[in-house]
C-alpha cells in the first residue's frame, strides 16, 4: 500500500497535487487501489508499470478528468488551499479523435484558450511560433490532424501541451510514434522544461527518463515508490 507523508521541513517544496486514499473500479473490477501520492513543485515524476496496470487511469484522475470511485484529489496554491492549476497534457494517441476537422495550428493554439469565450493572450502568435519551431512542425500549420503521421501528431500534441508554459506538464507515453531523431530532441526539450516546470511522465522506456527524473513510481493497480538504481520491476521497490 502506498503511503502519504507530510514533511515539516521548510526547505521541502510545497505540494501541488495530492491524491489521498484513491480507489477506482470499473464494472466491479478494481483498476486502482489505495493510491496515496503527493506531487511537489519541481518534481519530475516518472511512472511505469505493466499494460492494464492503471497508469493512464491514474493520470486522468490526477487531471480531474475522471472522478475516482472513492478518495480525493486536491490541488494546492502557495497558501495550502485548493486551487486551479495550469496544466499541460499530452494524452496517448488512442485518446485523440483524429476525425475531428481541426488543423495543426488550431490544435496547438487550443492549448492557449482560456475562459468561457475562448480568448487568446496577446502574445499568442509569438508563443505559437516558439513551440512549433521547438517541435519541428512549423511547416505544416494548415494540415488537418486526421492526415498526420503518428510522429507528426505526437509533435503537434506536445506543442499544444507546452504552449501555455504550464505549472505542471503531464506526458502519457510521449515517445510513442516519434522517430529516433526527434526522440533525442524530445529528451532535450523535456530536460529544459523540467528546470521550471513540474513534470509527470508515463513511459515504458526508462533508460533515459530514469536519469532525468527525481522520483519514480510503478503502477500495478497499487502504487510502489521505487528507489532502485534500475527501474523495471515492482520487486525492486519499497512497498
Amino acid at each position: 500500500m502506498s503511503e502519504s507523508c507530510q514533511h515539516t521541513d521548510q526547505s521541502t517544496p510545497p505540494i501541488l497535487i495530492e491524491l489521498r486514499d484513491v480507489n477506482m473500479r470499473f464494472d466491479n473490477v478494481t483498476t486502482l487501489s489505495d493510491i496515496n501520492l503527493q506531487l511537489r513543485r519541481g518534481d519530475f515524476l516518472a511512472i511505469s508499470g505493466p499494460n492494464g496496470g492503471g497508469k493512464t487511469t491514474l493520470l486522468r484522475i490526477m487531471l480531474r478528468l475522471l472522478k475516482p470511485t472513492s478518495g480525493t484529489v486536491t490541488y494546492y496554491d502557495s497558501e495550502g488551499t485548493d486551487k486551479t492549476l495550469r496544466i499541460g497534457y499530452l494524452p496517448q494517441k488512442s485518446m485523440i479523435d483524429t476525425k475531428f476537422p481541426i488543423t495543426v495550428r488550431e490544435t496547438v493554439m487550443s492549448g492557449l484558450v482560456t475562459g468561457f469565450w475562448g480568448r487568446l493572450p496577446r502574445d499568442s502568435r509569438e508563443q505559437y511560433e516558439r513551440v512549433v519551431d521547438i517541435c519541428g512542425i512549423s511547416q505544416i500549420p494548415d494540415i488537418p490532424v486526421g492526415v498526420l503521421s503518428g510522429g507528426q501528431l505526437q509533435r503537434t500534441l506536445l506543442a499544444r501541451a507546452i504552449i501555455s508554459r504550464p505549472e505542471v506538464l503531464v506526458l502519457d507515453e510521449p515517445l510513442s510514434y516519434v522517430d529516433k531523431q526527434f526522440e533525442r530532441q524530445l529528451y532535450s526539450i523535456i530536460e529544459e522544461i523540467a528546470k521550471t516546470t513540474t513534470i509527470v511522465l508515463v513511459s515504458h522506456e526508462m533508460s533515459v527518463i530514469s536519469g532525468m527524473a527525481n522520483r519514480h513510481v510503478i503502477i500495478d493497480h497499487r502504487l510502489y515508490e521505487c528507489h532502485a538504481h534500475h527501474h523495471y520491476h515492482p520487486g525492486d521497490c519499497d512497498r
